[in-house]
């Protein structure tokens, strides 16, 4: 009965991970490789179409080079800068030459120059907008001369991507648009070195953004409104971040891409099909944050946290493909004749660094910034093993010795469970010889044989159930860890010893290149089979421990828990290099542990 019950948990178990690798990661992987294919075609036969000329209304997507869709109520879609001839809202291919493109798009506003130690990039004087952004500390692949990761791209390439801060009139004031040109105190933003911006409406009204940048990727923009007209006037701030097209995405349900914020202290996160199908999603909240996320890097506002906002996430078509939106509007603001207001809100835009976030979610009052990082349902388990790690990278060196440090320190912390269970397995293990002559004695007579068995465990003091709570204990520490080596961008390109060069990607060497050795290109459909080293350390493990424990005096079940590790192996080998590397440490630890144990009770 015994053996029934742990079979009949291990196959739930087996089938488990099979069914949710499939479903969220194989499936996903093959339809992204899928949409590729034929995003890859359609760019090769599209032609490049005109751009429309009509303008965008309130609550519907904006003409031309992304503009602002106007999810909330207000924020209208106002014409933008002058197309390059051809349409420049967001189709992808329209030029065989993106990077001359960029230059041409760039070269055709003034602007101010971005840049500190960690971003590079500039400033829009038309329309004062911040869409050009380079990451200096990461590249696209691990190769030392690839291109850095660009994160925001201009109006006049095929994706823009971009951020703006503004005004809403109230009673006919004259505010700047996308098509005003500023005036900047200086040719260089930089950190100590802050950026003022103006626009005279010619009214009497003088519009201001002093923009400061730290030496990370935190932009301060401080809107003032200079009142010297003989009237009152009122205005609105608003914010938003626009990305034209949607982003390559990994498309897994573990890992949010799109738009997301916090509001009212909760998370909201709105995938952009979601979006698509759903329509806008508008909150009235105080404070928070909302942006636009990938699985690396983040776009996000900050608004006043003691001001009162209408947050919105939108999405819309332009041209023959869409635009997403995350936006914010103030409450207006009376500004009697004479008078001078201003207000002052933030702008994130860079890698998800927890340590970074957590800083600014302390320095800032940023309420749960973190969760720009998508640290999933284990977020009491995900979060504390990342910084476990991290420290331990921090001493040792190296992220991979710090996940191996870091099983150790799991091990310790279960050590009387884990005790309590591989003495019970011992004990399983020294039946063995009574349990096969019961199994003798009473043949096919299998409830006698439970009967006799029930009696047996109750008379020697054994629980049979006790030898799988190791297991159990492992799943949450096996998806946090996951989840840690997933999602962090520290793990990302974090290399261990010899082959692996990246701790956060499968096993690069596999049994179909002998290991590295061969110089191919491995199908696609071959993938299931190209094992790594790795893994297949993992499953020699996983076998050496499994023939610790007791086995099953049923020679079928026996042969089933013996293709066990067989079938774990094929599982865990697309799976990161670091969770693999962790599994099979932790089997070693194990093995070690439970070797003394039954040694101590002689049953070794």
């Amino acid at each position: 009965m015994a053996d029934q019950k742990n079979l009949v948990i291990a196959i739930v178990m087996s089938v488990v991970i099979l069914l949710v690798y499939q479903v969220f990661f194989e499936m996903p992987r093959r339809e992204q490789q899928v949409a590729q294919q034929e995003a890859a075609q359609q760019q090769a036969t599209q032609q490049p179409t005109a751009p429309s000329q009509t303008e965008g209304t309130p609550g519907t997507p904006a003409p031309v080079d992304g503009s602002p869709v106007g999810a909330t109520p207000g924020i209208p879609g106002i014409a933008d800068t002058p197309s390059l001839g051809v349409d420049t809202s967001g189709v992808v291919g329209v030029s065989s030459d993106p990077v001359g493109q960029r230059t041409a798009a760039l070269a055709k506003t003034p602007r101010v120059k971005v840049i500190n130690p960690r971003l590079e990039g500039s400033i829009s004087l038309k329309g004062a907008r911040l869409d050009d952004l380079f990451l200096k500390d990461y590249r696209e692949t691990l190769d030392p001369e690839s291109p850095l990761v660009e994160l925001l791209h201009p109006a006049g390439t095929p994706q823009p991507y971009y951020s703006e801060f503004g005004w809403l009139p109230m009673a006919g004031v004259k505010v700047p648009n996308r098509n005003s040109e500023w005036t900047a105190n200086n040719s260089e933003l930089a950190p100590g070195s802050p950026v003022t911006l103006q626009w005279d409406n010619g009214e009497g009204v003088l519009f201001e953004q002093q923009i400061s940048l730290d030496e990370n990727y935190m932009f301060t923009v401080v809107q003032r409104v200079r009142n010297n007209s003989a009237d009152a006037i009122n205005v609105a701030p608003y914010g938003l971040v626009s990305r034209t097209g949607k982003p390559d995405i990994l498309d897994f349900y573990i890992l949010h891409e799109g738009l997301l914020g916090v509001i009212d202290d909760t998370l909201q996160e709105i995938d952009y099909d979601d979006l698509d199908e759903d329509g806008p999603q508008r909150f009235s909240t105080k404070g928070g944050w909302l942006g636009i996320t990938d699985k690396y890097w983040l776009v996000a506002m900050v608004p006043d946290q003691g001001a009162s906002v209408n947050m919105s996430f939108n999405s819309g078509p332009i041209g023959t493909t869409r635009q997403y939106q995350s936006d914010y509007l103030m409450d207006a603001m009376q500004i009697p004749e004479g008078a001078t207001v201003e207000v002052t809100n933030h702008l994130f835009a860079g890698a998800k660094e927890v340590p970074l976030l957590d800083k600014y979610e302390e320095k800032l009052g940023i309420p749960r910034f973190d969760l720009a990082v998508d640290f999933g349902w284990f977020y009491f388990l995900t979060k504390p093993i990342f910084y476990a790690l991290l420290w331990l990278n921090n001493y040792l060196g190296n992220f991979g010795l710090a996940i191996l440090a870091l099983t150790v320190g799991i091990k310790l912390v279960f050590f009387p469970l884990a005790n309590k269970s591989y003495r019970a397995m011992s004990k399983m293990k020294g039946l063995q010889p009574k349990m096969q002559s019961m199994k003798e004695r009473f043949g096919d007579d299998k409830q006698r044989m439970n009967q006799e068995l029930m009696a047996l465990y109750k008379k020697e003091g054994v629980n049979p159930a006790a030898g799988c709570l190791p297991m159990l204990v492992q799943i949450p520490v096996f998806f946090a860890l996951y989840k840690v080596l997933f999602v962090t961008i520290e793990m990302r390109h974090a290399p261990f010893y010899g082959w692996i060069n990246d701790l956060s990607a499968k096993d690069p060497i596999g049994l179909l290149t002998v290991f590295g050795l061969i110089d191919w290109n491995v199908p696609p459909a071959l993938d299931m089979v190209n094992i790594g080293l790795w893994p297949i350390i993992m499953g020699v493990t996983m076998y050496l421990q499994q023939k610790l424990n007791p086995q099953p005096t049923d020679p079928i079940q026996a042969k089933i828990f013996l293709f066990m590790p067989l079938i774990f192996t094929f599982i865990l080998a697309p799976f990161p290099a670091g969770l693999v590397i962790y599994w099979a440490w932790n089997n070693v630890l194990s093995m070690g542990q439970q070797w003394v144990i039954m040694k101590r009770m002689g049953t070794v």
